[in-house]
């Protein structure tokens, strides 16, 4: 039996090695609107695999940062000329997606298929199964974690057709969180918490959503943090899904840049 196991083992490590080396059909890069984000993940988000965003502390259980960023990516991938007339599917654990606020993120509601899931297992089978349905161009589903093995048939799931996943890590009932084999096959680890806005020069209120983001690992690229902003443009402050973040500042830039300034003024 242990020497069944060390195979099985054995094989699902080389699935992995060789996840990590696929690059895929053609699919493209999203851009995420500013060059220094894009080159943190060699040249953009890449499309055709699937992504995990995650939250901290209390967002793990509520996720609205890291679904807010999700649904950002996710307008602008549906904005590309490649997606016209493809949907998004967003896999639920619990019935609290408010599609108004998807709107003004960006993310059409016209364009948006929910489906409720009852447990981890059903959500990730789901997902599987729109990434490979034609006319969904993007999958996001919300799971406690995903193994290994979950992972690989992911993967393989967005080659079918190209789909993109991403997947929100959410335990949405509370809870510690699942165990999971210590290893991923996500193209990227996000990890998103919210900030204060400010509003634009000249104007009072609340301006554009504003998150931290840390991305913990980039397949193709380098590790980094930012504090970053929905962009808008026009009179109403409507989504510009082609130019979907900007950039505020690079956190660890930031934080040694006020001792310094400080220093400097004494």
């Amino acid at each position: 039996m242990d020497g069944d196991r060390r195979n099985r083992l054995a094989t699902l490590r080389a699935d992995i090695r060789r996840l990590e080396r696929w690059t895929g059909p053609a699919r493209g890069r999203l851009s995420l609107g500013d060059p220094r984000l894009d080159s943190a993940l060699g040249g953009g988000l890449a499309l055709g695999q699937w992504h995990e965003i995650g939250g901290e502390g209390v967002e793990a259980e509520t996720c609205a940062a890291p679904a807010a960023f999700a649904a950002r990516l996710a307008a602008a991938l549906l904005a590309r000329p490649d997606q016209r007339g493809r949907s998004a599917v967003w896999i639920l654990r619990r019935d609290d997606l408010f599609p108004p606020g998807l709107a003004e993120l960006g993310l059409p509601a016209d364009r948006l298929v929910g489906v409720c899931a009852r447990d981890e297992a059903e959500a990730l089978a789901v997902a599987e199964d729109a990434l490979a349905s034609p006319g969904v161009g993007v999958v996001l589903a919300e799971v406690g974690a995903v193994d290994l093995t979950a992972g690989r048939r992911l993967q393989l799931a967005c080659e079918v057709r190209g789909g993109t996943g991403l997947v929100i890590l959410r335990r949405p009932f509370g809870g510690a969180a699942a165990g999971t084999s210590g290893g991923t096959a996500a193209a990227t680890c996000w990890r998103v918490s919210p900030a204060a806005s400010a509003p634009n020069p000249g104007e009072l209120g609340l301006g554009p959503p504003r998150w931290r983001l840390r991305l913990t690992r980039g397949r193709g690229g380098r590790a980094g943090a930012w504090s970053v902003e929905a962009g808008a443009s026009g009179d109403e402050g409507e989504a510009d899904v082609a130019h979907p973040l900007r950039l505020v500042a690079e956190l660890g830039d930031r934080d040694l840049a006020a001792p310094a300034a400080l220093s400097a003024a004494g």
